[in-house]
C-alpha cells in the first residue's frame, strides 16, 4: 500500500505535503539519471543559444532554467518518466482526482541559475483572460475536485515555495491587493514556506496563491509534473501539450499509458467538436448531451462553457490574416490546431459570435489588473462569475433566430 491523501485536506487547503516520497536509498538514482538529462538539455541550449548571449544560452540567462524531461529522455534514463507514473505518484493523485482515467500534463525539471535573481512575484497559475474567473474554478473544484494536480518534488534541499492555505477558494484580501501593489515580490499575509527535504513532495491546485521566494544560484534539481483527469466530473482548464512521439525512447510498458491518454484526449476533442457543431446547428438537446459527456459534474457547467468560450476565442483570432504566433509554449496549442483542422473559417466565425453574449456578461467597465493572476490588464473579470447566466440562459442567448 502507497501514500493514502486525504481529498478533503486537499480541497481546504489547496496543497498537501508528502514526506520521504523518495526513500533516501534511491535518491541517488534518481539524481543521477536528472542529471544526463540536464547534460542533454545544456547541449541543447548552447546550440540554440540567440546572437549576443553567453556560450550556455538559457542555462545562463534563465532565472529558472527548466527542461522538458521529455524531450531529452530515452530508455536508460526511463525511471525519470517511471518515478512520476508509480503508485505514489500518479497514484495517489487517483486518489484526489475523480476522474474514470488520470494522467499526464506535463513533465518538467527546474533547475537554479547560474547567478541569483531573487525572488519572483506571487501568482495564480490563472488568467481571467485565458480562464474562467477564480470563484468559477473554485466551485468547481470544492463540487467535483480537482480536474489538474500539481507536483513539486525535490531531489535536494528546497524551500523556495510558498503558499497561502486555502487562498484557491476565495477573491484576494484587501490586505493581498495592498501588501502585493507595495511589493509583489514580498511575503504576503498569511503565507508559509513549504520547506521539503530532498525526496519530500508538495502537491497542489495551481490557482492557490504561491511564490517562488528565491531563484539562488544554491544547487536546485526539483521535479515538477502534473496529473489532469479525463472526461471526469469537471472539464479542467489546462489541456495537455504534450506529443506522444517522445514515447519511441520509452519501454513498451510505459508507452501504453501515454497512447491511451493520447486515445482520450481525442474522444474529449470529439465532444468539443460535437458542442460546437450544436452551436452552429443551433441544437440544444445534441449541446447538453455533449456537456453532460464532457462535465458529468452537475454543478460547474457553466464553468465548462465558459473554459470553452475561451477555446473559441482563440481559434477565432489563430484564423485572422496575419496572426503571429507567440513565442513560447502553448499549453493549449494541440487542442486549438485540431480544432482548426475540424472547422471551415467562417464555422469558426459563426461559433465565436454564438459565444458572445456570454463573453459580453465576462467582462467588466475598465481594464484592471486581477493582483496575482497571470497576463496583462484585462476587462475580462478575475473573480466573479456572470451572474444569474445559466446554461440555459446561453443555449437561449444563441438558440434564438435573429
Amino acid at each position: 500500500m502507497g501514500f493514502q491523501v486525504d481529498p478533503q485536506q486537499f480541497l481546504d487547503d489547496g496543497y498537501i505535503v508528502l514526506r520521504e516520497l523518495i526513500p533516501p536509498g534511491q535518491l541517488d538514482e534518481l539524481r543521477a539519471s536528472f542529471e544526463v538529462l540536464v547534460d542533454r538539455q545544456k547541449a541543447v541550449w548552447a546550440r540554440e543559444r540567440r546572437p549576443g548571449d553567453p556560450p550556455g544560452g538559457v542555462w545562463e540567462t534563465h532565472k529558472q532554467p527548466r527542461l522538458k524531461f521529455d524531450t531529452v529522455v530515452d530508455e536508460s534514463t526511463a525511471n525519470t518518466v517511471e518515478f512520476c507514473m508509480g503508485e505514489d505518484t500518479l497514484g495517489v493523485s487517483r486518489q484526489l482526482i475523480r476522474g474514470s482515467d488520470v494522467g499526464f500534463h506535463e513533465l518538467l525539471l527546474l533547475c537554479n541559475p547560474v547567478r541569483d535573481h531573487g525572488p519572483d512575484k506571487w501568482h495564480r497559475d490563472t488568467s481571467p483572460a485565458a480562464d474562467a474567473p477564480l470563484q468559477g474554478l473554485a466551485t468547481d473544484l470544492m463540487a467535483n475536485g480537482p480536474g489538474y494536480v500539481q507536483w513539486n518534488v525535490p531531489l535536494y534541499d528546497d524551500d523556495v515555495l510558498w503558499v497561502i492555505p486555502g487562498s484557491h477558494r476565495r477573491d484576494n484580501t484587501r490586505e493581498e491587493e495592498r501588501q502585493w501593489m507595495e511589493d509583489s515580490r514580498a511575503p504576503l499575509p498569511g503565507a508559509i514556506p513549504v520547506e521539503l527535504k530532498a525526496g519530500d513532495a508538495v502537491l497542489y491546485t495551481n490557482f492557490i496563491l504561491h511564490w517562488p521566494s528565491n531563484y539562488s544560484s544554491k544547487l536546485r534539481r526539483t521535479i515538477i509534473f502534473a496529473h489532469q483527469s479525463f472526461l471526469g466530473p469537471l472539464y479542467r482548464y489546462f489541456h495537455l501539450w504534450w506529443d506522444i512521439g517522445f514515447t519511441k525512447n520509452l519501454p513498451a510498458h510505459l508507452r501504453a499509458p501515454f497512447e491511451h491518454w493520447d486515445r482520450c484526449i481525442a474522444r474529449e476533442h470529439n465532444l468539443i467538436e460535437s458542442m460546437y457543431r450544436a452551436m452552429l446547428d443551433r441544437d440544444a438537446v445534441a449541446f447538453q448531451a455533449a456537456l453532460i459527456a464532457l462535465h458529468s459534474g452537475e454543478v460547474g457547467r457553466m464553468v465548462c462553457v465558459t473554459i470553452l468560450s475561451k477555446v473559441a476565442q482563440k481559434l477565432y483570432q489563430m484564423t485572422r490574416p496575419g496572426y503571429v504566433q507567440s513565442n513560447g509554449a502553448d499549453a493549449s496549442l494541440h487542442l486549438y490546431q485540431d480544432m482548426i483542422r475540424r472547422f471551415s473559417r467562417n464555422e469558426i466565425d459563426s461559433i465565436w459570435q454564438r459565444f458572445g453574449t456570454l463573453d459580453a456578461k465576462l467582462q467588466t467597465d475598465a481594464e484592471q489588473i486581477f493582483t496575482g493572476a497571470q497576463g496583462s490588464p484585462t476587462w475580462y473579470r478575475g473573480y466573479e462569475m456572470p451572474a444569474n447566466f445559466e446554461v440555459e440562459d446561453f443555449i437561449a442567448s444563441w438558440n434564438a433566430k435573429s
